[in-house]
């Protein structure tokens, strides 16, 4: 398997895979630049449609997406052949749904929790860093962004228990 993360895919095969599609985030993985952040800008509106779910719903829903990423994202991985391509985004959505778990629903907090999500998948900070080298396929993929979103998400609550945004 190649080692390319940047490794231009033709969107035929993407496209053509309803696996690949789904984790290339219906094709926001496609972008030719910051495909990560065109993932997690797709994953607003699906945000929004789960925010008003009970709180258990939530969790549980982003629970069932973190476990089926892990399958989709190991099986998209072995389809193109490229491990951990960057087009494979629908980590991304898990991470923001974590990061955005209980925050209220609000153009602000979003904007805060976008840009935190964004800022510590981009900088991977240890440990996600270790966990982005050392844990491969599926796992390795979903993982550190679901790492990334729960320290987004201690942040953002710091942040808002103190009322700085």
């Amino acid at each position: 398997m190649a080692d390319n993360k940047r490794e231009k895919i033709p969107v035929s095969r993407v496209l053509n895979s309803p696996i690949c599609l789904l984790a290339f985030g219906f094709g926001s993985g496609l972008a030719p630049v910051a495909p990560g952040t065109f993932g997690t800008l797709a994953a607003v509106p699906l945000y929004l449609l789960a925010a008003s779910l009970p709180l258990p719903a939530y969790l549980g829903l982003t629970l069932f997406l973190f476990l089926a990423g892990v399958w989709l994202c190991g099986r998209c991985e072995q389809i193109l052949g490229v491990k951990d391509h960057s087009g494979i985004v629908f980590d991304e959505f898990v991470g923001l749904f974590i990061t955005l778990t209980a925050v209220p629903v609000a153009p602000i907090p979003l904007i805060a929790g976008f840009l935190l999500f964004r800022l510590f998948d981009i900088v991977k900070p240890w440990p996600i860093a270790w966990f982005d080298r050392n844990v491969h396929g599926g796992l390795g993929i979903m993982l550190d962004d679901a790492l990334a979103g729960l320290l987004a998400w201690i942040v953002l609550f710091f942040f808002l228990y103190f009322g700085l945004i």
